[in-house]
C-alpha cells in the first residue's frame, strides 16, 4: 500500500491558529504519512527561532472562553498578553504540548517545512531568522506535492 500524504498550508501566526497545523502534521507523521507544511504570510512566525512572541487576541476571537467584558476592554494592549498567559497556563495544566515541543516533534518525524520565499522577501526576513532545516520555495514548489496528496488542508 502506498504511503499516505498530507499537505498543510499554514497562514496564521496567532497562538490559537499555530496549534492545528503542528498537531495535525505531527499526528499524520506518527501514523507514517508523508507530510509537508507550506508556511506563508503570518504562518511564517511558526518557523522563527523563538516562538515567545506568538500571542492570542481576545478581541477578534468571539469563541474564546473569557469572562464577559466590554469590547473596549478587550481592545486594550495589555489584554493580548493576559489572554496569552491564561491560555498557556490552561494548556500546561491540561498537559497540552507547547508550540516548541510540537514543532520539535514534527522535525523529528521528518515533516517537511517550506517557507514561502515570496513572503520571506515581502517581510524582509533573513534566513537567520528561522530554524535550521527548512526549505524555501514558492507556491509552485508546494503545489507539486499538494496535487499528489490524500489530504490537503488550509489553516
Amino acid at each position: 500500500m502506498a504511503t499516505k500524504k498530507m499537505a498543510i498550508i499554514a497562514t496564521k501566526g496567532a497562538l490559537d491558529m499555530a496549534y492545528p497545523p503542528l498537531i495535525l502534521a505531527s499526528t499524520a507523521a506518527a501514523l507514517g504519512w508523508e507530510v509537508q507544511i507550506f508556511f506563508t504570510f503570518y504562518g511564517l512566525q511558526l518557523l522563527r527561532k523563538s516562538l515567545k512572541g506568538i500571542k492570542i487576541s481576545p478581541l477578534s476571537n468571539p469563541a474564546m472562553p473569557m469572562p464577559p467584558m466590554p469590547v473596549l476592554l478587550k481592545a486594550m494592549p495589555i489584554m493580548e498578553s493576559i489572554a496569552t498567559k491564561m491560555m498557556k497556563a490552561k494548556m500546561k495544566k491540561k498537559g497540552v504540548a507547547s508550540l516548541e515541543e510540537l514543532r520539535d516533534l514534527c522535525v523529528e518525524a521528518d515533516v517537511k517545512f517550506i517557507a514561502c520565499q515570496m513572503t520571506v522577501d515581502l517581510f524582509d526576513f533573513k534566513k537567520s531568522d528561522f530554524i535550521e532545516g527548512i526549505e524555501y520555495g514558492g507556491a509552485a514548489t508546494f503545489m507539486k506535492f499538494a496535487g499528489e496528496t490524500d489530504v490537503c488542508l488550509f489553516i
